[in-house]
């Protein structure tokens, strides 16, 4: 049986800890055929983001239509876009596609560094209705309103604790007209958290792609992180990168 194909859409991470870089880790790891549209150049380490380079609207298009019209794709995950213009296009070319979309809505990197303006942010209901699932952090759930305006817009959503406090981290899987399923553990103590959302979204665009029910493919893909964040490689003098190539999905 074929592999499933994965499109990612997200920035590049010249370091190799997040972004599409994870994203192709991660896919590779769960036994998924990687393809990617980049959104975005950055230059960032363990230490933060110093330079980030937009691609153009027609070009990230070029991309994603280079792999849906030849290879095709079983499921797709959105992470960095870098611009309302991009976050527009991005919608417009995956709104008849039919495909699982697992959208991360990303705002901000692990470092403090803004990956998302105010018009972005904005351009990102359109996305939210067409995901499977949207992924958002403690602060970006804030930013979107928290569970009442999630709750509003009628979509599945996985709010993440991963940034919270406390020796409990509670993921808390949310769907329409459904009472919320939390899924806890205990936390890993590491400062080696770097790419741990883009890693998780990606998996659970894996497992959707694999055919997965939606609640099976988050508790795996959580799985899998929980593996990565063991396994981490212990590189760099900031927040490092997860140990992708020694997890078990």
């Amino acid at each position: 049986m074929p592999p499933p194909r994965i499109l990612s859409i997200a920035g590049s991470d010249c370091s190799g800890g997040a972004g599409i870089q994870a994203d192709i880790k991660t896919i590779t790891m769960l036994g998924g055929y990687a393809m990617t549209a980049i959104t975005a150049i950055t230059a960032q380490n363990t230490l933060g983001v110093t330079a980030v380079e937009v691609i153009g609207p027609d070009l990230v298009r070029a991309q994603i239509d280079a792999c849906l019209s030849d290879i095709g794709a079983d499921a797709v995950k959105i992470g960095m876009l870098g611009s309302a213009g991009i976050a527009g296009c991005v919608a417009e070319v995956l709104e008849h596609a039919g495909l699982p979309i697992v959208f991360d809505p990303v705002m901000v990197a692990s470092s403090g560094a803004a990956l998302a303006d105010a018009d972005t942010i904005s351009a990102f209901e359109r996305l939210m209705q067409l995901a499977a699932l949207t992924t958002p952090n403690v602060a970006e759930l804030a930013a979107l309103g928290g569970h009442d305006g999630m709750a509003a817009r009628r979509v599945a959503y996985l709010a993440k604790g991963g940034d919270g406090t406390g020796e409990r981290v509670e993921d808390v899987l949310c769907l329409p007209g459904e009472p919320p399923h939390v899924m806890a553990g205990t936390r890993i103590h590491t400062s080696h958290t770097h790419g741990t959302g883009c890693t998780l979204s990606s998996a659970i665009a894996t497992y959707l792609g694999k055919g997965l029910p939606l609640p099976e493919a988050v508790d795996r893909a959580r799985l899998f992180v929980r593996s990565a964040l063991r396994a981490a490689p212990g590189f760099g003098a900031g927040s490092g990168p997860l140990g992708h190539a020694d997890a078990r999905g």
